[in-house]
């Protein structure tokens, strides 16, 4: 199974239906939030509003409480009458709490060392069509207080969380899903991030605010330059065997497939 949804994954508390198409329409994707978005006493009210919408399944992803707890039940009970077939599992750490989601597309959300633990054997499972990290219950599950710098940069422990989550999505050929960024206002912090996220091979990043969707578009859309140098790169490679030199630069295969990504951000935008 492939992930398709990209790049822009947008957060919309499932208790607040009146917001779910406006999400759906900023975004390329829009997650209905049943777990951290939403206040307990509320979420029988989301289940609610989540049965009762219809979103195109093929751009919506549900998320669901953890799978050890009697919330992940009700949010199963109330996923079935629905078309919804993508789900986000909050706080994975076991791989037979994915195993429950039997007939889902699964996104793995890592977001606790215990799940950062895993997320090599979670990536190889058939269920799995991408991985997610988080960063504040992360720290959280450490004992810490905040997972960034006071400059705005990840403390080293997340920083190695993102990594290693996206090498285990990268070697079992899925989704990588970069974390959102909380700041709203820091629209610099977050061109940075996703900057660095599409250089090192996220397929999308989540948001929580439509202000940031486009933020996070731009950054994964090729610009004109780049592409022209893609498309330049292929014409010259075709037909050619090993390495050659094309504008001062070596090109041997991986820079064929860092071309080939490319064209193919480009014309998914």
């Amino acid at each position: 199974m492939t992930f398709r949804m990209g790049p822009s994954l947008l957060f919309c508390p499932a208790d607040r239906p009146e917001r779910f198409q406006k999400a759906a329409d900023r975004a390329d994707a829009v997650i209905l939030d049943l777990e951290d978005g939403v206040d307990p006493e509320a979420r029988a009210h989301a289940r609610e509003a989540l049965q009762a919408s219809s979103l195109d399944p093929a751009t919506t992803i549900v998320r669901v409480n953890p799978a050890d707890t009697a919330d992940f039940l009700h949010d199963l009970e109330a996923l079935r009458s629905t078309a919804y077939r993508t789900v986000m599992l909050s706080k994975t750490e076991r791989v037979d709490h994915v195993e429950r989601l039997t007939g889902y597309k699964v996104i793995a959300l890592c977001e606790t060392a215990g799940g950062i633990m895993i997320a090599e054997k979670l990536a190889q499972m058939s269920t799995i069509v991408g991985l997610m990290w988080g960063a504040e219950d992360l720290i959280a599950s450490l004992g810490g207080s905040t997972s960034r710098r006071s400059d705005g940069r990840y403390r080293d422990v997340a920083a190695h969380a993102r990594s290693r989550v996206l090498l285990a999505a990268g070697s079992a050929g899925k989704a990588a899903i970069d974390a959102v960024h909380l700041d709203i206002d820091d629209r610099a912090g977050l061109e940075t991030e996703v900057e660095d996220a599409v250089a090192c091979g996220f397929a999308a990043t989540a948001c929580i605010h439509p202000s940031q969707v486009p933020v996070i578009r731009e950054g994964y859309r090729p610009v004109p330059s780049q592409v022209e140098w893609a498309q330049a790169v292929l014409d010259v490679a075709r037909g050619r065997t090993g390495a050659f030199r094309f504008r001062g630069q070596m090109v041997d295969t991986p820079v064929i497939r860092h071309a080939e990504q490319v064209l193919r951000r480009a014309h998914a935008g």
